[in-house]
């Protein structure tokens, strides 16, 4: 073995045994039932050996067999057999159980730290990737118990295989063990040669997994910018390196196959002639010979399990390194024990923040770019206060950091004055909503994607819609709040999409409401009625919303104009609109867009007069 090799089977070694502490008990069975099936199995030898001795060879020599012994023949094979079976049937339950039950074990851990991880480091993966490790790369760490346990019990059968040939006859024996080191060389050449085969073939399958789901989870950019023919060839490259991997595995295991098949055949026949010349010579039995051929053949077969096990174990390796990478991720938010007032309108602050986002290059190359640096802002109890500023310039991190969904590499995120680290698991979502620009619909009815699992009446959901403007086009639809709306809502326009999304935070009375652009399909008119309903019925709410429209500008508080990650400015409107040159440019850009494209209208219709 090379100096390479033997790290990787240690390795992959004790990774088995992981597995094997998590589900101690079923590995046991299931070691028991192969080590029943392993010495059932060369006791049929045995068992022939005797009925050929016995029952055969007289009922041969008087020419005919009596009932007698056709029943002893039966008796003994069936007996074995089926004491056999109970031994393959125990085997293959418990090790389905260990196998199964690891698996399933280590898919719950993996889907738990999904959950754990902060948005930053969901981020830098992604979720084609995040499906792969929690499924197909779990599958292949774990696989490998399916044979094990044989394996197991092929090495107590060969011990008494072998201690049973020697008996019968020594020369013979040491013919057929040849038969086993032959296997064996001939299996690791194999493992050798398929390790680093199935490894990329194990590698490619999530890449195959990543480009499928970015292409599913993009479905209305594909169709609607006919990119599917482009999308087509994107998965057809990555899925022909995965069938070019597998038919090179299919290849390998086509070339050693017929070899490995052909060495037990090939020591039976050796067997037999040496055997049949004992025989003629008067110096054997003829049992002797049919109890060593067979025990040759049956002995080889479960042998195979052996290389089964050697080829399972780099894929081993390959899954448990993608899936320990997440097990060992860092970055989970810490907690603490402070519990927030259950009462009135939040006070929420930002002091000093700064917080930067990585970024990978198609090299692997990464780099850092600071998305907000020395923020500060509060939004006071029962205010609304507009984030307004240009794309990029860090309003939805500081939405982010408001809401903990990350945490800023420096300065402090505070709410009733706690700072966000110091409040127990869950008690930022109890007492904050957040309504994201990019609305998500379960495939569920419109109670259930208001509701969310909340114990809430339909006279809560209906109220909370009413808040939304939604309860028009809800009442329109065939079922009310029970119609179902389609995956990710696609029985629903945008705007009404959106409405529903800001009903599902409004419905659990959230001490801060968050909106980042939560209005921006919705037309100005039901916008300004949105906001509306929501300053009348959020006397016990702060908000904070990202604004772009004046329709929702006039309605905060307090502005904050934010541009390349920091604050230029805050006040009212008024303030801002004298004194704020960015501010005054950003907000009346729509106006004098009009005002442009009016003032070419008149001119074209005067030239044309």
């Amino acid at each position: 073995m090379s100096v390479d090799a033997a790290p990787s089977l240690r390795r992959s070694l004790g990774i088995v045994g992981v597995g094997i502490r998590r589900e101690p008990r079923w590995f046991a069975l299931a070691v028991a039932g192969s080590a029943l099936y392993g010495v059932m199995t060369v006791l049929t030898a045995a068992a022939i050996g005797k009925v050929t001795r016995e029952q055969v060879q007289p009922a041969v020599a008087a020419g005919h067999a009596t009932p007698a012994q056709l029943w002893a023949i039966f008796g003994w094979i069936a007996g074995v057999v089926v004491i056999n079976v109970v031994g393959v049937v125990i085997r293959r339950i418990a090790a389905g159980f260990t196998m199964y039950n690891v698996a399933a074990g280590f898919r719950r851990e993996v889907t738990r730290q999904y959950l754990r991880l902060p948005l930053a480091w969901h981020h830098r993966h992604p979720s084609g990737q995040l499906l792969s490790n929690a499924n197909a790369d779990v599958e292949a760490t774990w696989n490998v118990f399916a044979p094990l346990p044989m394996a197991i019990g092929v090495i107590i059968m060969l011990v008494a295989g072998i201690v049973q040939m020697i008996l019968v006859d020594p020369v013979m024996a040491i013919i057929g063990l040849t038969v086993f080191p032959l296997l064996f060389l001939a299996n690791m050449v194999f493992q050798r040669a398929m390790s680093p085969k199935v490894s990329r073939a194990q590698q490619l399958r999530a890449e195959v997994s990543e480009v499928a789901h970015e292409s599913f989870e993009a479905a209305l950019i594909v169709k609607s910018m006919g990119r599917e023919e482009q999308e087509s060839v994107r998965f057809e490259e990555v899925t022909r390196r995965l069938q070019r991997a597998n038919v090179e595995v299919g290849r390998t295991r086509g070339t050693f196959d017929p070899v490995i098949e052909s060495i037990p055949t090939l020591g039976t026949l050796a067997v037999l002639v040496v055997g049949a010349h004992q025989v003629a010579s008067g110096r054997l039995e003829p049992a002797a010979v049919v109890q060593v051929a067979y025990l040759i053949s049956v002995l080889a077969f479960p042998v195979r399990a052996l290389g089964w096990v050697l080829g399972e174990l780099p894929r081993t390796v390959v899954g448990w390194d993608r899936v320990d990478a997440v097990l060992k991720a860092r970055g989970e938010l810490a907690f603490g024990e402070a519990e927030l007032p259950r009462r009135g309108a939040s006070h929420a602050a930002l002091s000093h923040v700064d917080y930067s986002y990585d970024i990978v290059d198609e090299a692997g190359e990464e780099s850092t770019f600071q998305a907000i640096h020395e923020v500060s802002l509060e939004v006071p109890a029962g205010s609304t206060v507009a984030l307004v500023g240009p794309t990029g310039s860090g309003k939805t991190t500081l939405t982010n950091l408001t809401l903990r969904l990350v945490d800023p590499h420096r300065g402090h995120v505070t709410l009733d004055g706690l700072d966000l680290r110091e409040i127990t698991r869950g008690g930022v979502s109890a007492v904050a909503a957040l309504v994201p620009q990019q609305t998500f619909m379960f495939d569920d009815t419109v109670s259930g994607n208001v509701a969310l699992g909340g114990d809430y009446t339909d006279d809560q959901v209906w109220a909370a819609l009413e808040i939304a403007q939604a309860t028009g086009f809800v009442q329109d639809l065939p079922l009310g709040i029970e119609t179902r709306v389609g995956e990710r809502g696609t029985s629903l326009s945008g705007g009404q999409r959106q409405r529903i999304a800001l009903a599902r935070a409004v419905i659990r009375g959230p001490q801060l409401l968050v909106l980042d652009d939560a209005t921006s399909a919705v037309d100005p008119a039901v916008e300004q009625a949105i906001l509306a309903g929501l300053r009348r019925s959020s006397a016990g709410t702060s908000v904070l919303v990202v604004a772009y429209r004046m329709s929702t500008i006039t309605l905060a508080d307090q502005i904050v104009y934010v541009e390349g990650g920091r604050v230029v400015d805050h006040g009212t409107h008024r303030e801002l609109e004298q004194r704020c040159e960015g501010y005054q440019r950003l907000v009346t850009a729509y106006a004098r867009e009009a005002a442009e494209r009016a003032a070419v209208a008149a001119d074209e219709e005067g030239a044309t007069a």
